[in-house]
């Protein structure tokens, strides 16, 4: 799996915890459209962050014992054929001869 692709579910996935609204494992796994181990090991990671993560039973969501902030910035530029492409955080802003385009995912 890309790295970019971890990041964004890990983003997607401290939103959710940060709302107190995951669901259980399974229902976290379909809400991210992955598995349930996947589920595990991305809280692995931000637990490699010192977020301090708990499950409550009777709510069925994960949510943070500690005052944890997560914020992902991605940004690369690529050069093709004379024309730069510059992604940021899902949206694309191409560099042509005869000016800008801009797009988002």
């Amino acid at each position: 799996m890309s790295s970019i692709k971890i990041l964004e579910r890990m983003q997607r996935l401290h939103s959710l915890i940060s709302q107190e609204c995951t669901g259980s494992p399974l229902e976290l796994s379909r809400k991210l459209r992955i598995s349930e181990r996947s589920v595990y090991n991305l809280l692995d990671h931000l637990k490699d962050f010192n977020a301090e993560i708990n499950y409550d039973r009777s709510r069925k969501t994960y949510y943070y014992q500690n005052d944890f902030k997560l914020e992902i910035q991605l940004s690369f530029s690529v050069i093709t054929n004379n024309e730069l492409t510059e992604i940021l955080s899902g949206s694309y802003l191409s560099k042509k001869k005869d000016g800008y385009s801009t797009s988002t995912n």
